[in-house]
């Protein structure tokens, strides 16, 4: 588990200089809102060949919600379907607060406070949300495109 203050460090440089920022062209983004702190944001997610190609974001809102999108695309670009459902899937269980961060989520550990703020579950899991959206239609277009 982070420290503290590198917890914070995390969260705020991937909020002040978030990556992988932008629309991809050709893609399909899924958009999600939080009404409830305002936050606005779309994920793009270019799949090729079961394996996650490119990831982006792009919106506004609070450190929480743009850090947890900055990371999700840091650690998720380049991660077969599989792998990146199996991140999706312990960090979920990390913020919702039904299991202690682990090792293998990297910086996402930094996230981990948040399973205490309740309101603030939501604003972590936006871009994780929307990134599920994105991987199913990846999933189904995939499907569609291939022999029977």
């Amino acid at each position: 588990m982070l420290l503290e203050a590198i917890s914070r460090q995390i969260i705020d440089d991937h909020a002040r200089r978030p990556r992988h920022v932008g629309e991809l062209p050709g893609i399909v983004g899924v958009s999600r809102d939080n009404p409830g702190c305002g936050d606005q944001l779309t994920v793009w997610a270019d799949v090729q060949e079961g394996r996650i190609a490119r990831l982006t974001f792009q919106g506004r809102g609070c450190a929480i919600s743009q850090s947890a999108a900055s990371l999700m695309t840091v650690t998720l670009a380049g991660k077969t379907l599989a792998e990146a459902q199996q991140v999706a899937a312990v960090y979920r269980s990390m913020v919702m607060g039904e299991a202690e961060p682990g090792a293998s989520l990297g910086d996402l550990q930094a996230l981990a406070g948040v399973s205490k703020l309740h309101a603030r579950r939501k604003c972590a899991l936006l871009a994780w949300d929307a990134l599920a959206e994105a991987l199913d239609s990846a999933s189904a277009q995939a499907g569609a495109g291939s022999p029977s």
